[in-house]
C-alpha cells in the first residue's frame, strides 16, 4: 500500500507464514484458510497444529517434580496437614498474589487445613514478606508460611523468621538472584538452577501446580479413603484470571490453563468472580479482554489504593452477598484509582516534556519521579508512558524519604535483570521483577545514580527493540470481508495475549466520515468504504495524541487503518468494530 511511515511512525510489516502449511493446518482442523495462516504465523507447524487449536491440561500440564523443591515443598504442607498445623498464606497485594492466595486456600481447606490468608499494607508494609508480619503470625502460632508471588529475595526477613522458629516455603516466578534465601523449599521455575522450562509461569500457575503435587502426595498417603478429593478443575477460572492479569506469554500451559479456565469461568462457579464481572457490567461469556482490563483492574484496586487483602477475600468467600458488597467496595476504589493516576500521569508526562523540550524524545527510557505521588498508581502510569513513548518506563513515588518505583518495560529489554542488577550494585534497598515489570525501593539521595545507571545498562538492547519496532499485520481484509463470522472464526485461534498476540488486519482505502471524542481521551470514529459499507473504529487512549488529532481534523480523506477486530454486542445485534492501533494518509509519503 506504499505505507513508509504510519501515524505513529511505524512499519507495518505482515506477519510471515509459509502458505502450503498454512492451507494443509487449514485442511488439516477443518477451518477457513485465514485461520490456518493465523497458526502458522505464530510459529505453529502442521504437527503441533491439532494441540495448539484445542490445548489440553492432559497433553500441556507439565510434572510438578520437574520443578526444584517442589516435592519438598509438597511434602513440608502434607506434614502439616496430617500433623493440625496452622498455615500462613503470605501473598503479594497484586492480582496475581490475590489469586495464588486463593487457589491455595481454597485447595488446603477443602482438605481440612488450618489456614489464614495474610497481604500486607502496599503503603505500610511494602512488597513481599516483612519481618513484622512474620514474626507477628508466629507469635499468634502459625507454623508454616507459605509466601506466593513474592519471597524469592526477601533474604532478611526470611531469615529472621526461621530464627524465630517459622519454617517457609516460597512459591514465586519473580528472576532470583544466585543467592537465595533461608527457606524449606523455594519453588520458583525462575531460579537459576532450575531447568524445568517453565519460567513463563505467572505465580498462581506455580502454585496450582503446588496443588497438584500435594494432591497427588496425598492420594498416594491413602489420604482420600473414604473421603473426597477438592475439585483441582474448579480452581481453573482463578488461574486463568490471574494468569492472565499477570501478562505472561500465553504460550505452553499457560495457554492450556487460561483455555479451561475460561471455560469454568463462563460457568459462573467463584463468587467473587461473578460479582466483579457483575459491576463491571460484564454480559457475556468472558474472555481475555474481560478479565485483563474490567474484572482485573478491580481485583488490583484494593492493593493499589484501598484494602489490600480484599482481592485474596473476594476470590475465597462463597457468599453471594459478602462476594457482591466487597466487589461494590473494589469498584469505587477503582474510581478513585483512575482519578488519582490521571493526576499523576498528568504531572508525569510534563515532567518528561519538560525534560526533552519540544519535539524531543526520552534517551532509552522514560523517568518520571515525584514527591507525594500516590505509591498504588505508579505501576499503571508507567505502563502508560510505556505505550505513548515507546520505551521502557520508570515512575518513582518519593515519600518520607524512601522512594518507591514501578516500571514496565518493551519487548526485547528485560527491566528485571536491570533491576536486579542495580541493587546487587548497591544503588536499591531492594528491588526485583520479571522482563516486562519490576520494583524498587531506594533512598531518594541515590535516585540520579540508579537513573544513570538504568540508562547506560539498558541502552543497547533498547537501540536493538527500537530498531524492529513495527506493527505486525496478520491480514488485509476488505471492509465487507470483515463479518462477524469471520471474528468467531479468528477467536478460536485464541486466547490471545503475550505470545500469542491479537491479529491485527489493515482494512484499506476507507474514507473518515466522522471522528469525535468520547469519554476520558477515547476517539471515536466512523470509516465507509467505496461500496458504501461503514465500521465504528475506537482508540483508546489517543483523543489528544497524533492518531487522535489526525483524525479529528481529517473527515473526508481517506485512509488506511489498521488494528483490531471484535463484535460490537452493546445493541444486541453483534456488529464488527475495529479497535485502532494505528493509520495511514493513503498517497502520503
Amino acid at each position: 500500500m506504499g505505507v513508509r511511515r504510519s501515524a505513529l511512525g511505524q512499519v507495518w510489516q505482515l506477519r510471515p507464514f509459509v502458505p502450503r502449511i498454512a492451507e494443509a493446518i487449514a485442511n488439516q482442523l477443518d477451518v477457513p484458510l485465514v485461520v490456518g495462516q493465523l497458526i502458522n504465523a505464530r510459529g505453529i507447524g502442521l504437527d503441533d497444529a491439532e494441540s495448539f487449536f484445542t490445548p489440553s491440561l492432559k497433553e500441556s500440564l507439565p510434572d510438578p517434580s520437574c520443578f526444584l523443591d517442589m516435592d519438598k515443598g509438597a511434602a513440608r504442607i502434607v506434614r502439616a496437614i496430617q500433623a493440625g498445623e496452622e498455615i500462613a498464606i503470605f501473598g503479594d497485594y497484586d492480582v496475581d498474589g490475590a489469586t495464588s492466595s486463593a487457589v491455595l486456600y481454597r485447595f488446603l481447606t477443602a482438605l481440612g487445613a488450618r489456614v489464614r490468608i495474610y497481604i500486607p499494607d502496599r503503603m505500610r508494609e511494602g512488597y513481599g514478606p516483612n519481618a513484622p508480619a512474620l514474626l507477628g503470625l508466629r507469635r499468634a502460632g502459625v507454623d508454616l508460611v507459605i509466601t506466593v508471588d513474592c519471597g524469592t529475595l526477601s533474604f532478611d526477613p526470611l531469615r529472621e523468621a526461621v530464627a524465630a522458629g517459622l519454617e517457609v516455603i516460597v512459591v514465586d516466578h519473580h528472576k532470583a538472584e544466585a543467592r537465595l534465601p533461608d527457606a524449606a523449599a523455594i519453588i520458583n521455575p525462575n531460579r537459576l538452577d532450575d531447568d524445568s522450562g517453565q519460567g513463563q509461569l505467572a505465580a498462581v500457575g506455580v502454585a496450582f501446580l503446588l496443588a497438584v503435587a500435594i494432591n497427588r502426595d496425598l492420594r498416594n498417603a491413602g489420604f482420600y479413603a473414604g473421603r473426597r478429593a477438592p475439585d483441582l478443575m474448579s480452581l481453573l477460572d482463578i488461574v486463568a484470571l490471574g494468569t492472565i492479569c499477570d501478562v505472561v506469554p500465553l504460550t505452553g500451559v499457560n495457554r492450556a490453563l487460561v483455555t479451561q479456565g475460561l471455560k469454568v469461568m463462563a460457568q459462573r462457579r467463584n463468587a467473587g468472580i461473578n460479582a466483579l464481572a457483575d459491576v463491571g457490567r460484564v454480559a457475556e461469556a468472558p474472555g481475555t479482554y474481560h478479565a485483563g482490563f474490567i474484572i482485573g483492574p478491580r481485583l488490583n484496586a484494593g492493593g493499589r489504593v484501598g484494602e489490600s487483602d480484599l482481592g485474596a477475600r473476594i476470590l475465597t468467600t462463597d457468599s453471594d452477598n459478602e462476594a457482591r458488597m466487597i466487589a461494590e467496595r473494589l469498584d469505587r476504589y477503582n474510581q478513585e484509582r483512575q482519578a488519582i493516576e490521571a493526576e499523576v500521569l498528568q504531572a508525569a508526562i510534563e515532567q518528561v516534556e519538560a525534560g526533552i523540550g519540544l519535539g524531543g524524545e526520552p534517551d532509552t527510557m522514560v523517568i518520571a519521579a515525584g514527591e507525594g505521588w500516590h505509591a498504588g498508581v505508579i505501576g499503571i502510569v508507567a505502563s502508560r508512558l510505556k505505550d505513548r513513548y515507546g520505551l521502557p518506563s520508570l515512575v518513582v513515588a518519593i515519600d518520607d524519604g524512601e522512594a518507591k518505583g514501578s516500571g514496565r518495560s518493551i519487548s526485547g529489554v528485560d527491566l528485571g535483570a536491570a533491576v536486579i542488577e542495580a541493587t546487587s550494585q548497591g544503588l536499591l534497598i531492594k528491588g526485583g521483577g520479571h522482563a516486562m515489570a519490576a520494583g524498587l525501593s531506594a533512598a531518594p539521595d541515590r535516585l540520579d545514580d540508579l537513573f544513570a545507571f538504568l540508562r547506560d545498562y539498558l541502552r543497547t538492547s533498547v537501540a536493538r527493540a527500537r530498531e524492529s519496532r513495527a506493527l505486525k499485520i496478520d491480514g488485509v481484509i476488505s471492509l465487507s470481508g470483515a463479518t462477524v463470522e469471520l471474528i468467531d472464526q479468528i477467536e478460536q485461534v485464541g486466547p490471545f495475549g503475550p505470545g500469542n498476540a491479537s491479529p491485527h488486519f489493515v482494512i484499506p482505502d476507507v474514507d473518515l466520515i466522522k471522528a469525535d471524542r468520547v469519554g476520558q481521551n477515547h476517539l471515536r470514529a466512523i470509516f465507509k468504504s467505496k461500496d458504501g459499507k461503514s465500521i465504528k473504529a475506537m482508540a483508546f487512549r489517543q483523543a489528544d495524541e497524533v492518531l487522535g488529532q489526525l483524525l479529528l481534523t481529517g473527515q473526508g480523506r481517506r485512509f488506511h487503518i489498521a488494528g483490531k477486530l471484535k463484535k460490537d454486542t452493546w445493541s444486541g445485534t453483534p456488529k464488527v468494530e475495529m479497535t485502532l492501533e494505528d493509520v495511514a494518509l493513503v498517497g502520503a509519503p
